[in-house]
């Protein structure tokens, strides 16, 4: 073993608006540590920062979260009264159902509920 993980990173233009958006989908209160810096300490996550870069986002993620939720349609609508914006339809299978959101950075997320 190496190490341990100690948080999740996410690249982004504006942190504080980005943890915000955040916060308000999994709890917590973003704290601001500079201007370029930020972090989450969600309610039962993982901590997760947000950490200010000159470009935007081109390309899909290689990474992203899952936010385990009850429903996934009601969960989707209240994420998008938040900023997130809806990627195609519901996917179902054996294992359960999710969507894919984009949070208001265009990082891709999922909601999703086990089968």
């Amino acid at each position: 073993m190496i190490g341990r993980l100690d948080e999740v990173v996410v690249d982004c233009r504006d942190p504080l608006a980005l943890a915000g958006f955040w916060a308000q989908v999994l709890g917590g209160t973003p704290e601001l540590r500079d201007p370029d810096w930020c972090r989450l300490q969600a309610p039962g996550s993982p901590l997760i920062a947000f950490q200010r870069v000159p470009e935007a986002k081109t390309t899909k993620n290689r990474l992203h979260l899952d936010v385990l939720v009850d429903d996934v349609e009601a969960a989707t609508l209240e994420a998008e009264a938040l900023g997130a914006t809806r990627q195609g339809g519901v996917h179902r299978d054996t294992a359960g159902s999710f969507q894919v959101l984009t949070d208001p950075e265009g990082n891709e997320w999922c909601v999703v509920s086990p089968a």
